[in-house]
This record gives C-alpha cells, sequence and structure tokens, in this order.
C-alpha cells in the first residue's frame, strides 16, 4: 500500500491529475456555458438551413401537442408548454447551442414524467419515455451542437443523454414499451458522428483559408522586398552618380580659375558638403530598402571614411548647420530657441529635424527671398517647432516637386501623437508650427539661446 501511494505521489502521478483535471475543466467550460454560438450560412445555400430548422421547429410543436394529447393524454395547456419548450430549444441551437441542449434535455424529463403519471400500466400502446417529437426535436439540437462544439464536448452530450435516458427507463421498469430509448440513442449516435464529421470538415477548410491567406500575404511581402530593391537600385543609378560628378565638380572647379574669389570658392565648397550629406543620407535610405530590419553593412560607407555600421540619424545638434545653409543660400534666417534646451527622445529630435529641413526647403522654392523665422519652444511636455516666412519678394518659380512635403511632415507628427498647422499669415508669408509630444529625460545643463538674423550672401 505504501509503494502504491510513493508512486501515486510523484511526479508523473501530479502530472496524471493535473492533465485529468485540465480535461474535465476544459469539458466543463464546453458544456456549461450560455455563450453565443449562431450557426454561420451556408456556402451555396446561404440561409435556407436556418429556414428549414424554424420550420422544423414549428412542426415539432403543432405535432407534439398531438402526439401529448393522444397518446399521452396530457391536457392541452401542459401538452402545449411541453412542445413549446421542444420546438423553441431548436430555435435556440440556432444561437445558443449548449444552453439548447440543456432545455431539450430539460424538457425530455418533464415530458416523460408528465407522460408516466398520466398512462398508468394499462395494455394500451404508447411511446415512451421519448415521444416521436421529443425525438426529432433532440436530434436537431444534438446535430447543431455537434456543429459549434469540440468533439469532446459533442461526445459528452450524447453520454449525458443516454444517461438521462437510461434513469427515466430504470425509474419506472415495469413500463412496457420503453423501445424509444433504444432507438433514440441509435439515431443521437449516428447524428453525433454526422455533426462532428462536417465540423471536422469546416474547421479544417479554415484552417486551409487562413494559410492560403498567410501564403498570399507572405508573396505580397516578398514582392514588396523586391519592389524595394528595385527603387534602391534606380535611386543608385539616377542619383548617385550625379551628386558624385557635382561633388568632384565642385573640388575641382577653383583649380580652373586663376586667382578665384574668396565668395566662388566658399560656395562650391558648400555645394560639395552639401552633395556629400546628400550622398550619406541617399546610402542610408539605399540600406534601409534592401533590408527589410536594417542592420551593420546596409549603409556602407563611401571611400576615405569609415565604415559606421549604425550610422546615428540628425537630430537638432545639427540645426545650425541646417540653417548655415540656407544662409550660404542667400536667405535671412532667424533662429529662436526659449525654454531650457535639453536632449529629448530620438524620434522628437529627429522629426523636428526634419520638420524644419522641409520647410526650409520649401521657403527657398516657394518664396524667393523671403526672409525665415525658426522657433524651437522647450516645454515640459515637449517641443514646438514653428517655421515663419515672410513675403516673397518675387514669383516662386515653376516647381516640379511631387506636393509630399507637408504630408510627410504630418505623418512625421501624427506618428508621434502631435499636432500641426499649416497656414498663409498675415502680409502675405507662410507659417508652419508643430508641437511634439516628448517623455522629459534627465535634463542637462544649457540655457536657451536666440542668434541675430544674418543676412547671407547674394
Amino acid at each position: 500500500m505504501s509503494r502504491l501511494s510513493r508512486v501515486t505521489d510523484t511526479g508523473v502521478g501530479r502530472a496524471l491529475r493535473a492533465r485529468v483535471g485540465g480535461r474535465l475543466r476544459a469539458l466543463r467550460a464546453d458544456l456549461w456555458t450560455v455563450r453565443t454560438d449562431p450557426l454561420p450560412p451556408s456556402t451555396w445555400l446561404r440561409w435556407l438551413p436556418h429556414g428549414l430548422l424554424c420550420l422544423a421547429a414549428f412542426g415539432v410543436t403543432v405535432a407534439g401537442v398531438g402526439d401529448l394529447q393522444d397518446n399521452g393524454h396530457l391536457a392541452f395547456g401542459p401538452a402545449l408548454l411541453v412542445a413549446i419548450g421542444q420546438g423553441g430549444a431548436v430555435v435556440l441551437g440556432l444561437w445558443r447551442p449548449v444552453p439548447a441542449w440543456w432545455l431539450s434535455l430539460g424538457v425530455f424529463v418533464l415530458c416523460a414524467a408528465a407522460v408516466r403519471t398520466r398512462l398508468g400500466t394499462g395494455p394500451e400502446t404508447y411511446t415512451w419515455p421519448w415521444t416521436a417529437a421529443a425525438i426529432i426535436a433532440e436530434l436537431l439540437v444534438l446535430l447543431l451542437l455537434a456543429l459549434r462544439v469540440p468533439t469532446r464536448a459533442a461526445v459528452a452530450a450524447l453520454a449525458v443523454t443516454a444517461l438521462v435516458t437510461w434513469l427515466a427507463q430504470s425509474a419506472a421498469a415495469r413500463v412496457a414499451h420503453d423501445e424509444t430509448g433504444a432507438l433514440m440513442l441509435s439515431l443521437a449516435t449516428v447524428v453525433v458522428i454526422v455533426g462532428t464529421a462536417l465540423r471536422g470538415r469546416r474547421v479544417a477548410r479554415a484552417q486551409l483559408v487562413e494559410q492560403t491567406t498567410l501564403t498570399a500575404e507572405e508573396r505580397t511581402r516578398r514582392t514588396l522586398l523586391e519592389e524595394r530593391n528595385r527603387i534602391a537600385r534606380e535611386l543608385h543609378d539616377v542619383v548617385a552618380h550625379h551628386m558624385s560628378v557635382i561633388s568632384i565638380q565642385a573640388q575641382v572647379a577653383p583649380l580652373l580659375v586663376q586667382d578665384p574669389p574668396r565668395e566662388l570658392e566658399e560656395n562650391l565648397a558648400g555645394i560639395r558638403q552639401n552633395a556629400l550629406e546628400a550622398l550619406t543620407e541617399l546610402r542610408r535610405v539605399l540600406g534601409v530598402l534592401r533590408s527589410e530590419h536594417p542592420g551593420p553593412g546596409d549603409a556602407p560607407a563611401a571611400p576615405g571614411e569609415e565604415a559606421v555600421p549604425h550610422a546615428p540619424q540628425p537630430t537638432l545638434d545639427r540645426l545650425d548647420a541646417l540653417v548655415e545653409n540656407t544662409r550660404a543660400a542667400g536667405r535671412e534666417v532667424t533662429t529662436e530657441i526659449s525654454g531650457e534646451r535639453r536632449p529629448l527622445p530620438q524620434g522628437v529630435e529627429l522629426s523636428a529635424y526634419r520638420i524644419v529641413q522641409e520647410a526650409l526647403s520649401n521657403a527657398l522654392r516657394h518664396a524667393p527671398g523671403a526672409a525665415v523665422t525658426v522657433r524651437l519652444g522647450y516645454r515640459p511636455d515637449g517641443l514646438r517647432v514653428e517655421v515663419v516666412n515672410g513675403r516673397p519678394t518675387a514669383p516662386p518659380p515653376p516647381s516640379s516637386g511631387s506636393g509630399h512635403g507637408l504630408l510627410g511632415m504630418r505623418e512625421r507628427v501624427a506618428m508621434l501623437g502631435g499636432t500641426m498647422t499649416a497656414h498663409p499669415v498675415q502680409g502675405g508669408g507662410f507659417e508652419i508650427a508643430a508641437f511634439l509630444p516628448g517623455t522629459r529625460p534627465a535634463d542637462t545643463p544649457g540655457t536657451g539661446r536666440t542668434t541675430t538674423p544674418r543676412k547671407g550672401r547674394p
């Protein structure tokens, strides 16, 4: 005995008990629920099965009343109540199969008890404990149950139905005509097998559709990656070569002129620097396009540069260089910074830099000769960015741009959960204002600064 107890207390015994307990809890969850599980429409017939089941429920109710009155010797009131319960269980099974099965089983017990007390033990022939209408209703309910619940729940429901039938027959063993119990259980077994098979087929089809959808999504994803690679190659072919030529020409041009002016050398140096920065940005974009998850080696370094596996994105620390480039193009740019300057999350820094960059580019293209003011306001809950240009001094030249600059800014702001406005201002200028929320990291010492306007060279 002690040896058996030791075996029972081992890990194998505990695992077995846990497994059996889990199965019982799952079975209880399957058969003790009132959750809604509507019968899905048929693939070809749509709602025709639902209509036929409702018609069958009506027939069960009408036929049940007559059967219980004629053969069961029940009064019209009790017979109508039992028949409505049998037909109602079929209709309920269209939406809630488990409660419908419990209702059908409860109505069966009530009907069997009522008919048994009315019949007595005379020689008359009658069907008991299952009437014809009750058999049809129970078969339909079991079919609806087997179509929606796991196999274990359908088998358990069949076993409970058999147990209740056996108990009803055992409670009145003197009844002569009780062969309907065996007939009912035989038909119920066939119905449960058919319903389980149909449910398995439907589940298999759903899994096949899901797998097909996943395959289509994977194919679409692969096509997208191929398209991104093609775009990367085209960008390299179209842009990289020309930018390299511009850089080389800007470097060589001063050597072709005897005693070039200082202003010319500075402008050519600026052109070369901008071309090199554009090439660096282009390599970074190409690295992103060529890999779904950019990693080391995605952005190869230029000749003479150190390979950087994760090149940093521009932040507001490079704002002065960005403004100087705009001033070098002959614009008056004023920078105003208010609040306590501090490091912000990388996404906020990058988005603010890109917004200022795009706003300055728009001012250069669409507002020739206009002065530009860039304002950064550091707040406890985020950063406010404003770029305002004045009235242009000349008509803007025709632009061949795609017009996606403002859209890109709005997408960046929306990604961070901020707000943005872009609208004309009095005097013929234009203002872009955005608020970028951000968590407040550990503040670093620093004070805001305001730079006085400085005119660039014409």
